[in-house]
């Protein structure tokens, strides 16, 4: 699997500074807010809840033990809290919150590499739209395929969800649009080496689809990853990159 650790910015004047803002805003809000991801109670009150976007209504439930089938090991999981702002406006609060320190630092590295270029591409304002855009646009989605495919398992519509991943999808889907031939450095195996933009981010795209079709049988979301997020983000990000770009100069990138 080809991992991204940069790209090339030979073209790039200005500083990124919504990109900087959005990358230190979620990093302040898991350190701070989450507690490094031990606040379940702000995690849990801010996230998104599927039942809660297609009702309106905002829902609470109690905590609950659960069994590790391999361990036997009884945990507490703590239940929804109440959520002290429009349900509607979780699909924007939990695109800054984050389940862990992996997490994090997967969507954050994805965001310095890629969005920058984006940025510099559609200039600050419209880029910050587009990110959120991309993002509200992936947690519906999200929501949407949970309610298609929960069936009998009604239990998944209250499964909060969270994290950049989405917003990023969509920085993605318009990066592969604009730059398909940027050099990608990206990490395969024990070897550094670089690849055109349209494969590096292709791959993670077929990756994404198969394990989305994979599960979506047994609901939206499996093993804590939330793919029809990041297909509906990426496929956000391919139909409103052109749409956003509209009246920017063109694009003085030439490929080395």
């Amino acid at each position: 699997m080809l991992f991204p650790i940069g790209d090339d910015n030979a073209d790039r004047t200005g500083t990124p500074v919504v990109n900087y803002v959005i990358i230190l805003l979620n990093v302040l809000v898991f350190v701070f807010l989450q507690g490094l991801g031990s606040n379940d109670k702000f995690t849990y009150a801010f996230s998104t809840v599927p039942a809660e976007i297609i009702t309106g209504r905002d829902i609470a439930t109690d905590n609950r033990v659960v069994v590790q089938p391999m361990t036997g090991q009884e945990i507490e999981m703590p239940g929804l809290q109440r959520t002290p702002i429009p349900v509607y406006l979780t699909l924007i609060t939990s695109m800054f919150m984050h389940g862990g320190i992996a997490h994090i630092f997967g969507n954050m590295l994805f965001l310095w590499i890629f969005g920058d270029n984006i940025e510099h591409r559609l200039g600050h304002l419209r880029y910050a739209i587009f990110y959120l855009v991309c993002g509200i646009l992936a947690g519906l989605a999200h929501v949407i395929s949970t309610v298609v495919f929960a069936g009998d398992n009604q239990a998944s519509l209250l499964i909060p969800s969270l994290g950049a991943s989405g917003a990023i999808s969509g920085v993605l889907g318009g990066y592969i649009l604009l730059f398909p031939t940027r050099r990608v450095t990206v990490l395969l195996s024990y070897f550094v080496t670089q690849v055109p933009a349209f494969i590096a981010i292709g791959l993670w795209f077929v990756f994404q689809l198969i394990s989305g079709l994979g599960m979506l049988g047994g609901g939206s979301q499996a093993g804590g990853v939330a793919y029809a997020a990041h297909i509906g983000g990426f496929v956000a990000g391919l139909a409103l990159i052109k749409v956003f770009e509209i009246g920017r100069p063109p694009s003085d990138y030439v490929p080395r």
